[in-house]
């Protein structure tokens, strides 16, 4: 699949905790760095996300912030 996005980090999914319509995906990719997503119940069945799997994080954003 090719997609526009250029920020793609490759990781494992460390948890997946549902709610009542999205659902949290904690990714570890690496170094100690764990990114969290928040997507929708019907997205994580229809793409059969689980604890271990290998995934893409891919972030397509009009705005990046940094703090410090």
């Amino acid at each position: 699949m090719k997609i526009s996005a250029r920020n793609q980090i490759k990781g494992r999914i460390v948890s997946v905790t549902p709610g009542a319509v999205n659902a949290t995906v904690k990714i570890d990719i690496g170094g100690g760095n764990v990114v969290t997503s928040s997507i929708t119940e019907e997205a994580v069945a229809d793409l059969g996300l689980a604890e271990g799997d290998d995934v893409t994080v891919i972030v397509k954003a009009s705005d990046v912030l940094i703090g410090k």
